[in-house]
């Protein structure tokens, strides 16, 4: 597409708005890329916006933009390529960025698309506890609507691409889609790795221009005054800038911003979703009585006043749940995050190693995790907890958290593990990152406790996340530094006279990221104290995890496992039983089918039985986990299985359920329906009633069941007293009428509820016909097959007829003999 070099920039929007309706996708972004290069930044920067909402798609969801949550190599190869060289951190599209960013160009953001808490505090005039809002806000001349952030082209890039995982639905046709393949998954990766590199610096911006690469972002002063929650301070990229010399200075002081910057975005539009009530906890007291006082003095100096308090808090209120695609991409940076900050080589980690020749890029990655991270992804993992439904997606949260509580696991020094070995043991060195994370591993693992025993532990699915989670926190030498920052934390505050003026509260988040990092803290116990009242408040209330009462949950758990893996067997040896037992000739008729069945379906059925042995396999690893950890006994053990009622017959059968013998027959007990609601035993149910009267089966014809019904009951009605007096009679015949007529077994059956036993004296039931069973599938097609082996012989379908009604006389001779001797023997 040529445009001449001098149109109008109004004119250059028009038609690449008009090309994106008209022409291909690849034609289009080979055009882009040529206007990338030839315009200048002066008529660039007016589609800018355009151009990021047509690839991301609009904020409020309804203009879809390229669909990147949806594009997949291997379905649409060809878009994908151009796309993801195009969006590349090396690719023209960041190109342009730069271009923009190098003239200071600033791109208005609507405040009323960011994560609610986030809308609501700068409603409120109350600076967000981020340094990404600092000097950004804009408000308009005539009221407190249309809040705007005037953002840099990159952070404005940097929002609409981590808000697009959130404000983007994928499309029904891509929900088979695997998120780890689709390109805005890969995206993140290649951002993360370009942005956070584990090795070398950051690569300086490609920018074309003679200047060099683009400056930091000046700074700006606020439009309106706004509470904050801390005090600015100078930023110690700058200073540390000023001390070198330009010609050793590194490439990386200039551009930490960008990493600084990519870090902030993603950790806000991510991580920055949860209730009134955790937004409120997290508020330090400072911060509230700054914005108390500010509502007091300052409001009344305003153009207009602020935003109702509980007018602009009711957006804290609305329900944010998730996605299972948002937690993947969560789970992605947090292990990228742990590689970044571990390849801090071992002289540069301890903090007597920080001095003036130390990077920022070395900087960044000690503090990137504590800083940013730590806070908000506490609090989503809490919301995560406490909101998702009780089901197997649960596992991407899950994995999720233990990515987090695992850095070793990306570690450069991390040895490879074969399947068969023993877990390796957790180093003393990762003692400080459990300490100053210790709610991570306490009160999560006790929010999940709480969720693991109200699901259903027969499920391989849910099976596994508990097998997960006690694999994790049964790791080698991980308990005892729980234990030993729980302590830490529960120490008295008396033994150390000094420490009693201290406040505990979180690290102002103001300024540049490298904003005046705290000095170190020596004590141990102070910042495991200072970590959990900056995520609780001050008037917390911990549950150890080693306590009493997290105690008697995991005791809980352990017992449900025992109760899972006996009703995973008992479903397993039931289904095995009822279609063993099934011979084939009950298929064709000749035999009594069972119409009972076993215990309802679940993923066991689904599964087969490999699922009922992984299942089991889980259990027994997750108990023998639970074990280490709490140092449970055998004898509480057993002691757990002898109250779930699990112990067997010594020849191997299932026992009824705990029963008492009362007037009216058999009454269960409190432990007998727990064990019957649970599955792990059972009363072996017969049909009682009219055998005439059963609903009618999948396996029969209904129309024609009911012909042979109303045929049957004629014949029973007009030949009743002839068929009593045959039946009645003592000879052969008698025995023979006897055979056909009535119901066999009927007087053995065992009536055990009261009710039916009444209802069954009450009616007699004499001699009839019943022709039911010529209304089965398997009856009438075990008579076509004999019709069809016959004709195989050329035996005409009367012979044929007679053939089969003289053997079943013979079949019928025969069983009466055997029934009349079978009586005599019980006289």
């Amino acid at each position: 597409m040529a445009f001449p070099h001098l149109q109008q920039p109004s004119f250059l929007l028009a038609s690449l708005k008009a090309d994106s309706i008209n022409k291909p996708f690849a034609q289009r972004c080979q055009d882009l890329v040529k206007v990338i290069e030839d315009f200048p930044a002066k008529e660039l920067h007016t589609i800018f916006p355009w151009l990021v909402e047509s690839i991301f798609g609009s904020l409020d969801g309804v203009l879809v933009g390229w669909n990147l949550r949806s594009l997949h190599g291997r379905m649409s190869p060809v878009e994908y390529s151009i796309a993801m060289e195009f969006l590349d951190p090396g690719g023209p599209m960041m190109k342009l960025v730069y271009k923009l960013q190098a003239e200071d160009y600033k791109f208005d953001f609507p405040v009323t698309f960011l994560p609610g808490p986030v809308k609501a505090s700068i409603q409120e005039r109350v600076l967000p506890d981020s340094p990404l809002y600092h000097n950004k806000v804009q408000f308009p001349p005539t009221g407190g609507l249309g809040l705007n952030l005037a953002l840099n082209p990159f952070e404005y890039y940097m929002f609409f691409f981590a808000l697009s995982l959130i404000t983007q639905k994928p499309l029904p046709g891509a929900l088979h889609i695997r998120t780890s393949d689709c390109a805005y998954f890969i995206l993140v990766d290649r951002y993360l790795s370009w942005f956070l590199p584990t090795e070398g610096s950051v690569l300086p911006p490609l920018s074309s221009s003679p200047g060099g690469p683009s400056p930091s972002p000046a700074p700006r002063t606020p439009a309106v005054p706004f509470a904050s929650y801390g005090l600015h301070h100078t930023s110690l990229l700058k200073r540390h800038v000023s001390h070198q010399t330009s010609v050793n200075a590194d490439p990386a002081s200039h551009e930490i911003w960008r990493s600084e910057t990519l870090l902030q975005v993603f950790v806000e539009m991510w991580l920055h979703h949860y209730s009134l009530e955790m937004y409120q906890k997290m508020q330090s007291p400072h911060a509230k009585l700054e914005v108390l006082h500010y509502r007091l003095s300052v409001s009344s100096a305003l153009h207009s006043p602020a935003q109702p308090s509980l007018q602009a808090l009711h957006a804290y209120q609305e329900s944010f749940t998730p996605t299972e695609e948002h937690v993947l991409v969560v789970r992605l940076l947090l292990k990228h995050l742990h590689a970044f900050s571990n390849s801090l080589k071992p002289e540069q980690v301890s903090p007597s190693a920080h001095s003036h020749a130390t990077s920022p890029l070395e900087e960044f990655k000690r503090a990137a995790v504590p800083r940013f991270v730590q806070q908000k992804l506490y609090l989503f993992l809490q919301h995560c907890f406490g909101h998702w439904p009780l089901d197997a997606s649960f596992r991407a949260v899950l994995e999720m958290w233990l990515s987090y509580l695992q850095p070793w696991r990306y570690a450069p020094e991390k040895q490879a593990q074969s399947s068969d070995c023993q877990p390796r043991c957790v180093s003393d060195r990762w003692a400080p990152f459990v300490q100053e994370n210790l709610l991570m591993y306490t009160k999560l693992f006790v929010g999940f406790l709480s969720r693991a025993l109200r699901t259903d532990l027969v499920s391989p699915k849910n099976a596994l996340m508990v097998f997960r989670v006690a694999k994790v926190f049964a790791q080698p030498n991980l308990a005892e530094m729980i234990q030993k920052g729980e302590q830490l934390f529960l120490e008295p505050e008396l033994v150390i006279p000094h420490r009693q003026h201290r406040l505990f509260t979180a690290p102002p988040f103001t300024g540049s990221f490298l904003s005046s990092w705290p000095p170190a803290v020596t004590d141990t116990s102070f910042k495991v104290k200072s970590h959990v009242y900056s995520l609780e408040g001050q008037d917390c209330k911990y549950t150890p995890m080693f306590g009493p009462e997290v105690r008697t949950l995991v005791l809980r758990l352990a017992q449900l496992i025992t109760q899972a893996k006996q009703t995973a067997k008992s479903i397993s040896d039931q289904c095995g039983e009822s279609t063993a037992g099934r011979p084939f000739l009950s298929w064709l008729g000749f035999c009594s089918t069972d119409t009972n069945g076993c215990y309802p379906a679940n993923d066991l059925d689904e599964m087969g039985q490999d699922s009922v042995r992984k299942t089991d396999e889980y259990l027994e690893k997750a108990l023998e986990y639970l074990c280490q950890m709490f140092r449970l006994s055998e004898a509480q053990l057993a002691r757990l299985a002898l109250a779930a009622g699990t112990t067997r017959d010594e020849n191997g059968k299932k026992q009824l359920p705990d029963c008492i013998v009362g007037e009216d027959g058999l009454i269960l007990t409190p432990l007998g329906r727990y064990q019957i609601i649970n599955g792990l035993r059972r009363f072996d149910i017969e049909y009682q009633g009219d055998s005439e009267l059963q609903p009618i089966r999948s396996y029969e014809i209904a129309s024609l069941v009911r012909m042979l019904f109303r045929l049957s009951s004629a014949i029973n009605h007009r030949f009743a007293g002839q068929m009593a007096a045959l039946c009645s009679r003592a000879d052969f015949l008698g025995s023979f009428c006897r055979y056909h007529l009535t119901e066999p077994g009927l007087a053995s059956r065992h009536l055990l509820s009261p009710v039916a036993r009444g209802y069954a004296a009450s009616r007699a039931r004499g001699p009839r016909l019943s022709l039911r069973f010529l209304g089965s599938y398997r009856t009438l097609l075990s008579l076509l097959l004999a019709f069809f082996v016959a004709s195989l012989f050329r035996i005409g379908p009367l012979p044929c007829a007679l053939l089969l009604m003289l053997g079943y006389l013979l079949y019928a001779v025969a069983m009466t003999l055997l029934t009349e001797r079978s009586k005599l023997h019980q006289l």
